[in-house]
């Protein structure tokens, strides 16, 4: 699939346009610096129609992030909302993936943005179990990055900008290249971090155990597990974890919203237990396809409907 050669509406600056007319300039500033901020956004299909889930917190969390870049958002909170759902309508779209972005334009050059115009795009399309349908059922294989590793000095984690990215691609590309299907990061002490652009999380005597925020993402996908662990009585810890602790562990996952809930099975050459996806971990998917799918009514208040 060529994305940019799909059907459909794009909503950029505050109307909808031809999916294929949605062009930038080749000088626009956030393509040479990376200094966007974005959100990925999932609607799936319930018995009241599409819904996008936890649609406020993802929003909040692209504001959240313009701020800590100094970007300021030129629309409010409530026609980013009317934005994101209109472009699934739009597009006719019974499951989707919603991207939200905002950039600096092409008013100049340099390291400055004192001077630029920012842009706001928001684009829906229908894509699939980002690692694969049958990675979500049968689980994947993960290697360790020997890429930089992360420092909570260097980058500013709370933020999802584009620019953070960038070793995560690199991360990425050497684990499929050497036959794996994703990476598992290092924090600069060589603590377990998260994978290219996944929350990752071992189980360990019945214990869900998830690297604490200092440079991680806090992943909304992530609090909705941590949400879901509770409701079976599932305590969750949240702290520092060691490269030997998942090799120890009896299961292990990653979260995200294009992720979803995705068993690793196997961490370099070492199996994790029996080298299929665990219990745990699977009743945690099951809940969360359910919760996503409207068919836990405790948590409908995270469906907007469209």
């Amino acid at each position: 699939m060529i994305i940019s050669d799909l059907e459909g509406q794009i909503w950029l600056d505050g109307s909808f346009c031809d999916w294929k007319e949605a062009k930038i300039h080749v000088l626009t500033h956030t393509l040479h610096y990376g200094t966007g901020v974005f959100e990925g956004v999932r609607a799936y299909q319930t018995e009241s129609g599409p819904s996008i889930f936890r649609l406020e917190d993802h929003t909040e969390r692209l504001f959240n992030s313009a701020k800590l870049i100094n970007m300021t958002i030129p629309f409010s909170f409530d026609e980013l909302l009317d934005a994101q759902k209109e472009s699934v309508r739009k597009n006719k779209l019974k499951n989707a993936y919603i991207r939200p972005l905002c950039f600096y334009g092409n008013e100049g050059m340099g390291l400055r943005a004192d001077n630029l115009k920012v842009h706001v795009a928001v684009a829906s399309w229908d894509w699939g179990p980002y690692l694969g349908a049958e990675k979500i059922t049968d689980g994947i294989k993960v290697k360790i990055s020997a890429f930089p590793k992360r420092d909570p000095e260097a980058m500013l984690y709370k933020a999802k900008a584009t620019g953070n990215y960038l070793n995560s691609m690199l991360a990425l590309t050497d684990a499929l290249k050497s036959g794996y299907d994703e990476a598992l990061i290092l924090g600069a002490d060589d603590t377990i971090n998260e994978g290219s652009g996944e929350n990752i999380f071992l189980v360990k005597d019945n214990k869900l155990i998830t690297p604490d925020l200092i440079t991680v993402l806090d992943g909304i996908t992530r609090k909705t597990i941590i949400e879901l662990a509770k409701d079976q009585g599932i305590e969750c810890e949240e702290r520092k974890i060691s490269v030997n602790e998942i090799f120890e562990c009896d299961e292990a996952f990653f979260t995200g919203t294009a992720a979803e809930v995705t068993p690793i099975i196997q961490v370099d050459d070492r199996l994790i237990t029996n080298g299929k996806p665990g219990e745990v971990t699977k009743m945690l998917q099951k809940n969360y396809f359910d919760l996503i799918h409207g068919k836990i009514s405790k948590y409908e208040k995270w469906l907007s409907v469209v």
